[in-house]
């Protein structure tokens, strides 16, 4: 049982006035490896075209213990489907994504949750360009509160600006609004701010949780998480990508591999990552220094799966459903140590 569940707390503030709350995204990523989205266009045509892998994605990650069914609306707007040819599919992906959200999340008591994301479109100070994204976010919100939706996310923007333009549209919907800023290899908002005075810019523009998503894994976003939260009042995120940036390379768009001469463009992101995946262990580590912080909202980003979000919820003391497949190594046929396992087998284990 989850702290939220032990409260009987419903909505996304009363959950986080009660305890961390797991959201688990990294749908885009997950669902490619499996053949079921395009890397590089990632739009996520599944939600129509395969809408029983969303759907088992969705049902793996609510029993690795998230509290969130983020709907897969990542790059479901208008300029992505437009660049595809499928603008015509527009509505149907947003509101078809939520209720397959709803679906399973009504399985598990979790909260059912909208996304608007980073519109590739958006020029700061440009006023047609600001007019554009904001219909974008409009009606993907509109969807979305068609569709009762508990709350909305709005991540991956890397302009203040423009997520302070998603955050109006969710306000005037009505909607707890969660956003989340995407920073990249310098430690500044596209626009020159530092996340600190991006988040306080966006909590006192209504937002109710601001942090940061994607871009930078656990050993490069955690510095950044204290000095957000020093600054606001507010719920505080953090999703990072679950690869192993550094500070020479902290974001996983700019992890390089010399030790592999197939990679296309010598160019790791997206397809070639595998090497630089963390671990569950890293996983539990980031969310214990993260809580440690004062950071609720937790979750891993791109490149996340199942077992991340089991490790996170196990990091924070739950045993979610997954928990009963955690790994017992005690009964492993060579490295065990229970006294069944032949004793010809635990004295092999040296040569394995």
């Amino acid at each position: 049982m989850t702290d939220a569940e032990a409260s009987g707390a419903s909505s996304l503030l009363e959950r986080l006035a009660a305890g961390p709350v797991i959201c688990a995204e990294g749908y885009l990523f997950e669902l490619e490896r499996s053949g079921y989205v395009a890397a590089g266009p990632y739009v996520p045509e599944a939600v129509l075209e395969h809408p029983d892998a969303v759907i088992r994605l969705h049902r793996d990650f609510l029993r690795a213990g998230s509290d969130v069914m983020l709907a897969f609306t990542y790059y479901a707007h208008r300029e992505k489907l437009r660049l595809i040819g499928k603008e015509g599919a527009l509505e149907e992906i947003n509101r078809t994504a939520i209720r397959l959200a709803r679906e399973v999340a009504r399985e598990g008591d979790a909260l059912v949750a909208g996304n608007v994301c980073n519109s590739n479109i958006y020029v700061d100070g440009e006023d047609e360009s600001a007019r554009r994204v904001r219909a974008m976010f409009d009606e993907q919100v509109g969807w979305a509160v068609d569709e009762g939706v508990d709350f909305i996310v709005a991540e991956t923007i890397s302009y203040v600006s423009e997520a302070l333009l998603a955050l109006e549209a969710i306000k005037e919907a009505g909607l707890p609004a969660v956003i989340n800023l995407a920073i990249f290899r310098d430690p500044l908002t596209r626009e020159g701010l530092t996340p600190a005075e991006a988040g306080k810019r966006l909590e006192d523009a209504g937002a109710d949780v601001v942090g940061l998503n994607c871009a930078r894994g656990p050993a490069t976003m955690l510095p950044l998480l204290g000095e957000i939260r020093e600054a606001v009042s507010c719920h505080v995120a953090a999703l990072p990508v679950a690869y192993r940036t550094s500070e020479d390379e902290p974001t996983f768009l700019s992890l390089s591999d010399s030790e592999c001469g197939c990679i296309p463009e010598e160019r790791p992101f997206p397809t070639a990552l595998d090497p630089f995946t963390c671990n569950r262990y890293e996983i539990a580590e980031f969310t214990k220094d993260a809580r440690a912080l004062g950071v609720n909202y937790l979750g891993v980003c791109c490149g996340a799966a199942p077992h991340h979000i089991r490790s996170m919820a196990e990091a924070l003391g739950r045993q979610p459903p997954a928990s009963k497949y955690s790994p017992d190594m005690t009964r492993h046929a060579y490295l065990g140590t229970v006294d069944e396992i032949p004793a010809a087998n635990r004295s092999f284990a040296r040569y394995l």
